[in-house]
């Protein structure tokens, strides 16, 4: 009897115990929501606002979860907006050149920032607000790993011109120039479609403006 008694409190110890460590934990596969699912919601708001009303609630409601969800996979918002940058910047990352002709390097590498900035409406913005607010030496050091990466590839790029048929260009202020250019077509899209007749076609906008930028670009970095 006393055993009996032992093992029935036993049982309620545990399971108060699993009670607590299940508290605050939600169920993530009640609703299929996962990281992914998360990941996803964050990505597709960033299109539609801006990074300040992208907020846990939001993104969690987008994907048809419990704002928990955010806390339980990725610790706070922070972690689960880098995690969004990281996933997006690998998406459309080119590998550091070891051949190929510059001019081409060039171009291809201006084209692979605008892919970058159509596909993250929000992505530049939300780098700057975070880094403004944020104390999280992990976020700072990974936002300037993932931006020393355009500036080593233009340096890379330089060093394989070995025919100079470049200018002496800063591979910092080049970085600048195109995400500058590349990102206020998007973000500063109410001002463009003041400038234009109602009813342009935005899409092939975007591929002209794309394709005057390269020309712009290389035209004023070849040697004359």
């Amino acid at each position: 009897m006393i055993g009996a008694r032992r093992a029935k409190g036993v049982t309620m110890v545990e399971n108060k115990r699993a009670a607590k460590r299940g508290k605050g934990r939600p169920n993530a596969d009640k609703n299929g929501v996962g990281r992914d699912a998360l990941i996803k919601a964050a990505i597709e708001l960033l299109q539609e606002l801006p990074p300040s009303q992208v907020t846990a609630s939001a993104i969690a409601r987008r994907a048809g979860g419990d704002p928990a969800l955010v806390r339980y996979y990725f610790g706070n918002r922070e972690r689960l907006l880098l995690e969004v940058a990281q996933q997006i910047g690998r998406g459309n990352a080119l590998e550091s050149p070891t051949e190929g002709e510059p001019e081409d390097l060039l171009a291809e590498f201006i084209h692979a920032t605008f892919r970058f900035t159509r596909s993250a409406h929000n992505m530049q913005r939300l780098m700057i607000e975070e880094l403004d607010c944020t104390q999280s030496p992990e976020l700072r050091e990974s936002v300037r790993d993932w931006n020393r990466g355009p500036v080593d590839f233009y340096q890379q790029v330089k060093r394989l011109d070995t025919e100079d048929r470049l200018t002496d260009y800063d591979p910092l202020f080049l970085h600048l120039a195109v995400v500058g250019i590349s990102d206020f077509f998007v973000t500063g899209r109410p001002l463009i479609e003041l400038l234009l007749p109602e009813g342009a076609d935005m899409e092939q906008l975007a591929k002209d403006y794309e394709a005057f930028v390269k020309r712009l670009l290389l035209d004023g970095l070849r040697t004359r």
